[in-house]
């Protein structure tokens, strides 16, 4: 791996212009053969949501972060702010960065849904996915209701920094109605055991609605971390590394066989 003269891993840094805005990327590591790493963020976190675990990756591998539009060091852009517009973002951010797929995503909860549907978009561009704590297409429906008054209404009122609350819900309807299944693509689904204000039930609700994640692949497994709150790569960030090395290696095997 090559390095700079401090031994650090080398990390080099991208203003990409997309349709409308420009974007901030940032590249770590150099090829080795093995799919790149594509890091995707939550809701209203940008790139240094990542610290934590690129750069052990990169180790490995390529891996890419990226801050969306408005957030970190990414211009506005004029359009929606849906997951359909993003993917179509990424895609257009990672070819022009010339990095070849097919990648290995990881995202975190709202990352996960945009991961999720560019797989959907683009399964040749697919050689895994790490869905950490990944916000479920029901979860207004199904988890939302359970959680006491206060948390509901903090919830509503976090729609600001990114997209409406409009946009948001638009975006589980997309990653909704485009669902496939991604037949043997490997899938990690890494659940957060110890969530801020979940009662015992809306726990239980949570890890089941992330079980139900592995109906999207016949090679999936999930994982519950069970200290972490949902910032699993933060609180135990071993769960997310140990996620994507399993499936860097898979791949490795894959691409010798």
């Amino acid at each position: 791996m090559k390095k700079n003269k401090k031994g650090e891993v080398q990390q080099l840094e991208h203003f990409i212009e997309l349709d409308g805005f420009k974007a901030y990327a940032k590249t770590l590591g150099e090829n080795t053969g093995t799919p790149a790493v594509v890091m995707d963020a939550g809701y209203g976190d940008y790139s240094k949501a990542w610290n934590g675990v690129s750069t052990e990756i990169a180790e490995y591998t390529k891996v890419v972060v990226y801050d969306r539009a408005g957030l970190g060091k990414s211009e506005r852009s004029p359009y929606a702010r849906t997951s359909l517009k993003m993917v179509k973002e990424l895609k257009e951010l990672l070819t022009t960065l010339k990095i070849e797929p097919p990648y290995i995503f990881v995202g975190h909860s709202f990352g996960g849904v945009n991961v999720r549907l560019y797989a959907t978009m683009f399964p040749s561009d697919t050689a895994g996915i790490v869905l950490v704590d990944s916000i479920p297409e029901a979860y207004k429906d199904r988890l939302l209701p359970t959680m006491p008054e206060e948390f509901q209404a903090a919830y509503h009122k976090q729609f600001i920094r990114e997209g409406t609350y409009d946009e948001f819900m638009e975006s589980l309807v997309q990653v909704r109605v485009n669902k496939e299944h991604l037949g043997d693509v490997p899938l990690i689904v890494l659940s957060a055991g110890k969530k801020a204000f979940y009662s015992k039930k809306s726990q239980e609700i949570w890890h089941e609605m992330q079980k139900e994640l592995l109906e999207l692949s016949t090679n999936s497994e999930l994982m519950i971390a069970s200290e972490s709150g949902h910032y699993i790569q933060n609180d135990e960030p071993e769960y997310v590394m140990d996620a994507i090395k399993k499936i860097i290696s898979h791949s490795n095997v894959r691409m010798r066989t």
